[in-house]
């Protein structure tokens, strides 16, 4: 019986931890001010936060909004030279109840363009050239393109919408061994 009594004393304690850490980290996390202590925190735990999806990002009210409208696509080539078009979910694209379902891939998208983040464009990349895997017709190239437009205040309480400008932000050559 002392057996299973310190073993939940074991189990308690390490759930406690992990609770804690993640209260403060949280916390810590989507406090808005930016003060050196707060910072260094910040980027201590930037990496658990972003692999676990926890992150937050609060800038969308304040203490500025976002001033473009940016989204990724993909464009994979195959040997035959066809592009295949892929697209990230887009939230003004989708349902109310997809959108609910589909949010981790806003923020995925949205994180996967910035520079901080270029880590991950290889796997993506691999990823995006295993859904298009046709033995016969193999994808060759898979390229990240990011997309933004300015957001502007209307003019006289007219709206005006700019073509969106583009920019290939990663290009990746897929190997034999990728496709596996």
């Amino acid at each position: 019986m002392v057996k299973g009594t310190l073993w939940s004393s074991v189990a308690r304690i390490a759930i406690s931890i992990f609770l804690f850490f993640h209260i403060v980290a949280i916390a810590l996390w989507c406090t808005p001010l930016d003060t050196p202590l707060i910072a260094e925190g910040k980027s201590f735990i930037r990496p658990y936060m972003v692999w676990s999806g926890l992150f937050q990002s609060w800038d969308t009210f304040a203490p500025s909004p976002k001033a473009v409208n940016a989204y990724v696509v993909a464009s994979v080539i195959t040997k035959d030279g066809v592009v295949h078009p892929w697209n990230f979910p887009r939230m003004e694209q989708l349902s109310f109840t997809e959108r609910y379902y589909k949010e981790r891939y806003r923020k995925f998208a949205e994180n996967l363009q910035d520079d901080r983040n270029s880590a991950l464009w290889p796997d993506v990349a691999r990823h995006l050239a295993r859904l298009h895997n046709d033995p016969a017709n193999p994808p060759e190239i898979v390229m990240l393109i990011r997309y933004w437009s300015d957001i502007t205040p209307p003019l006289n309480g007219a709206h005006h919408s700019e073509r969106p400008s583009a920019r290939i932000f990663f290009e990746y050559r897929v190997t034999p061994e990728d496709l596996k």
